[in-house]
């Protein structure tokens, strides 16, 4: 009865030997959701050589991240944008990870290819609302923007002058009677599904459901990203405050390696090398 109740005792011990051995420590990534997949795959990858660790990521926007790299509530923040000067910290440090383009998108049956800055500024104020003012077919325009939260939003409207003064506070420019989408994937969504439909998503998530238009007369590609030519472009960042712990910062030097930035090649972004 001992002998048994000793080998119980050994097996027991050795299954919560084995637990404890697999068990995963956890990267937190929370923030923009331009930059979650990305991230995701970042996560995946490092995973594989390091299966020790598991990178968990949530992509509310960017705003979010630079709060959750705030409070520390995240290990890591995400934004596609630069940060804003009220954002700004002296233990909050920003480090670029990649680059991408902000891809001004339509149905692929619109006739319209292409735009200038000011045509596209003055669709989301509502000023232009038919296609025919831009050589398109005689229909309403429907323009489709992303939400007050989304890094991609904040860095469409800096470039493309898309603020305004009200009350000595800068606020969106943007108008109301546009339509609202939750992230890259359901603004794309929306845009495939209406051919009078215009939004504006990441370049590394134009696929074959939308057309992205030239922006005053520069096609929007990678090449074109990289040579400074398309000018509707912005950082994908990594925050974090203060001294990380030694996981996340391995992981953030991973991050800038070779074998990192081959990714975001391969996954339709700009790497920073």
């Amino acid at each position: 009865m001992k002998k048994n109740f000793i080998t119980a005792l050994v097996a027991i011990s050795s299954i919560t030997f084995t637990g404890a051995s697999l068990a995963q420590d956890t990267i937190s990534a929370v923030g923009s959701s331009s930059v979650t997949p990305l991230m995701e795959t970042f996560g995946e990858v490092y995973s594989k050589a390091h299966p020790e660790i598991f990178v968990e990521v949530q992509g509310p926007g960017s705003s979010a991240g630079v709060k959750a790299a705030k409070s520390n509530t995240a290990d890591l923040g995400m934004a596609s944008r630069e940060l804003k000067d009220s954002e700004k910290e002296p233990e909050l440090v920003a480090k670029v990870i990649a680059r991408d383009g902000i891809a001004v998108v339509v149905n692929p049956n619109n006739e319209v290819k292409e735009l200038t800055s000011q045509q596209i500024q003055e669709i989301y104020k509502g000023e232009i609302k038919n296609w025919k003012e831009v050589g398109g077919a005689d229909k309403p325009i429907v323009a489709i923007t992303r939400d007050t939260a989304s890094g991609t939003r904040g860095a469409f409207e800096d470039i493309m002058d898309l603020k305004q003064k009200v009350n000595g506070q800068k606020v969106s420019a943007i108008s109301q009677h546009a339509q609202v989408a939750n992230g890259n994937g359901a603004l794309k969504t929306s845009v495939a599904s209406n051919p009078y439909a215009i939004g504006y998503i990441s370049l590394g998530t134009v696929d074959q459901s939308v057309k992205a238009l030239a922006v005053d007369k520069t096609e929007a590609t990678i090449s074109n990203v990289k040579n400074g030519s398309y000018k509707v472009a912005r950082p994908f960042l990594v925050l974090y405050k203060g001294q990380p712990n030694a996981r996340t910062t391995e992981f953030l030097q991973w991050m800038e390696s070779k074998e990192a930035q081959q990714l975001v090649d391969e996954k339709g972004y700009i790497s920073i090398h």
